[in-house]
């Protein structure tokens, strides 16, 4: 087990699909003295690609980098801000075909599940659902498979066990992650992060 005076530089890549506590876990982990996390890096690559016309839309694709190739290099580079822990958070459905994934073989994967009841009410409050796509059930099982293909099998949460008891479960992913558990992770002041996607005013709480 790693102590809290060593520092394992890990990146850890945690994928899911909307409306499934994702922000809340980013929260978590940027609240951590050790972290440093990334929103969404390939949010505006997907929506250049697929002109799917969500809230925004225009001002992410014009603000954000809109390259795979780009965001995979900048997103693989060194850990920001002299940090130890990169966590990124990533969206399943933002996997478009023909995209090349061989760079999460660096990354510490992990997948974050919903039941598909809880999602599809909570999407519905900010966005309509006109295919089963914009979820990422599929994008999901499609990244384990290739993931476990590989030789490197994801941990797998559940977004409704983490709610229930939050500090067991986190307890239970760092001792996963090999990583030091710290309580900072449990609560955090409310409102916007710079961190955030300039997206966050409209999905995110």
């Amino acid at each position: 087990m790693v102590t809290r005076t060593q520092k394992p530089m890990i990146r850890i890549a945690m994928w899911s699909g909307p409306r499934n506590i994702s922000t809340a876990l980013m929260r978590s982990f940027e609240n951590r003295p050790d972290s440093v996390v990334s929103d969404e890096p390939f949010y505006a690559h997907y929506l250049y690609k697929t002109r799917t016309d969500h809230p925004l839309r225009n001002k992410i694709i014009g603000r954000e980098n809109t390259d795979w190739k780009k965001v995979v290099a900048e997103i693989t580079g060194p850990i920001p801000d002299g940090k130890s822990i990169w966590y990124q958070k990533h969206m399943a459905q933002h996997n478009l075909p023909g995209c090349d994934l061989g760079w999460v073989e660096y990354f510490t994967n992990c997948i974050l599940i919903r039941n598909p009841n809880d999602v599809m009410l909570s999407y519905l409050e900010k966005f309509e659902i006109s295919s089963s796509d914009q979820l990422g059930y599929q994008q999901q099982v499609d990244l384990y498979n290739f993931l476990n293909n590989m030789g490197n099998t994801p941990l797998i949460l559940d977004a409704t066990d983490i709610l229930k008891s939050p500090q067991k479960m986190l307890k239970k992913l760092c001792d996963q992650l090999d990583i030091p558990f710290y309580t900072e992770m449990l609560s955090w002041p409310a409102g916007p992060r710079g961190s955030d996607g300039i997206w966050g005013h409209h999905w995110y709480g």
